[in-house]
């Protein structure tokens, strides 16, 4: 399985920048390609994703064991002819001492060749001692060729080729210009999603044709064809249960952040993804449950608010008993109102509190979650009840009413108060963490057989 990992000295290189406009230019030669994020992200994949015409999965060594992870690799690599997996922040960053959970780690678990990115801006004779370090820094990783990013002109970019070539044996294999063009836009939480990007289409196809121009492509793929494993592990697909719980998720330039790995188990456990635009749909579609998942509902919330029979179905839904799961956005739509910048707008209301965004994070980061027993879809009886996820949120949840129920305590991380997370009222589930669907933790399953209890005749005569 030809592949590749693209990492860079440090983060906010561009490296995503040059991994999307790799995979949309090795799309455009007629190849299949499937790309791959490193740690918890769904931005990132979103263009990547786009780029290749693929689903882009996320590999984290948090939230999944090494096999886990080489199985899923396995799985979505087997059946392309090249796979592109993008690192997050530098290579050798990680959460421990040793590295372990570092982009090098997962190079070195893939048998990956490295090609690293390298913001040149202001560079010129000092990137020489960068590359011979990291070059020198761990022999198991094979650096197999350089990138130089952000290049302010030809005069630049043939002084760093001849510093390069005169003092190590590293290949260049492209330089790429500064181009206004060719940035994608940023905000409080990275880069902006693709799905709210109206010219996305056109960002990939400049990223493409700059990429093919200025990258040698044909050496890229000869790099990618020597790497060193892993093995395909076929990993066949969980038979699915016939559909019977139509499940709606909120699907638009508001909501978006969901993890393909994730709806691929909703859709095993028997749901039917029933998509739902909460700006503009006016009415609640006949669902026997509802997620809601993260996004940017605080950039939509005049469009939010306006939507008010929509609003009021939800909130009167989810009164009314509907299983409902939400995160991060989905339990800001949740509340009664949010505001932002001085500006107050009213949301669903199911929640019976109020949202404040921040200038700064209120939780970022990876956490660890311990279940009270509160959880509507609680793990089964003898697993474990610690739950590794993650969060990243500017905004609080505030003037809560009455006693709360939460699902989970904060072994660490902030959650909603900093003690607790997952809020309970009713058959709804709502936190700031985000979960994923991995070996440690089948949510989707849980979540869709709670929806099938509660819809049964004899959960209504239960409750009735």
């Amino acid at each position: 399985m030809a592949h590749i990992l693209v990492s860079a000295a440090h983060k906010s290189s561009g490296k995503t920048t040059v991994t999307a406009g790799l995979c949309a230019a090795l799309q455009l030669r007629g190849l299949s390609v499937q790309p791959f994020k490193k740690g918890p992200d769904y931005i990132d994949p979103m263009w990547l994703s786009l780029a290749a015409g693929r689903n882009c999965h996320n590999l984290d060594f948090y939230t999944m064991k090494e096999q886990e992870i080489l199985a899923v690799f396995s799985r979505h690599a087997q059946d392309a002819e090249v796979s592109v997996i993008e690192g997050n922040k530098g290579l050798y960053d990680g959460l421990d001492l040793e590295g372990g959970n570092s982009n090098a780690a997962l190079a070195t678990l893939l048998g990956a060749p490295v090609v690293l990115v390298i913001d040149a801006r202001g560079m010129t004779r000092g990137i020489a001692p960068l590359i011979l370090g990291y070059q020198a820094f761990d022999k198991r990783v094979n650096i197999a060729g350089i990138i130089l990013n952000k290049i302010g002109g030809s005069r630049h970019e043939a002084k760093l080729r001849a510093i390069i070539e005169h003092y190590t044996d590293i290949a260049v294999l492209g330089a790429v210009h500064f181009d206004e063009k060719l940035v994608i836009a940023e905000r409080h939480l990275g880069l902006v999603p693709s799905n709210e990007a109206a010219a996305a289409r056109d960002k990939m196809d400049s990223l493409a044709d700059a990429l093919e121009a200025q990258v040698d492509i044909d050496h890229l793929l000869a790099i990618a064809g020597m790497a060193k494993g892993p093995e395909a592990m076929p990993a066949p697909r969980p038979t699915s249960a016939r559909p019977d719980m139509r499940v709606g998720i909120a699907r638009d330039s508001a909501f978006g952040f969901y993890y393909p790995g994730d709806l691929e188990a909703l859709e095993t456990a028997g749901a039917r993804l029933v998509p739902v635009n909460m700006l503009q749909d006016t009415n609640l579609p006949d669902v026997d449950a509802l997620l809601i998942g993260g996004g940017f509902p605080e950039t939509h919330m005049a469009a939010l608010e306006a939507n008010i029979s929509l609003r009021t179905q939800v909130q009167a839904a989810i009164q009314g008993g509907l299983p409902a799961y939400a995160e991060c956005g989905g339990l800001m739509y949740l509340a009664r109102s949010m505001t932002w910048k001085g500006r107050r707008f009213e949301m669903a209301g199911a929640i019976p509190g109020d949202i404040v965004m921040h200038d700064k994070p209120q939780g970022r980061g990876y956490v660890q979650l311990r279940e009270t027993g509160s959880s509507p879809w609680p793990h089964p009886e003898g697993a474990s009840e610690t739950l590794p996820a993650h969060e990243f949120h500017y905004s609080s949840l505030e003037n809560l009413e009455g006693e709360p129920i939460f699902a989970y305590e904060m072994l660490r991380g902030a959650g909603v108060d900093g003690r607790h997370d997952g809020l309970v009222i009713g058959n709804l589930l709502a936190n700031y963490a985000h979960l994923r669907d991995v070996e440690g933790n089948r949510w989707a399953r849980r979540f869709v057989a709670f929806a099938r209890e509660c819809k049964s005749p004899r959960s209504a005569v239960q409750t009735g």
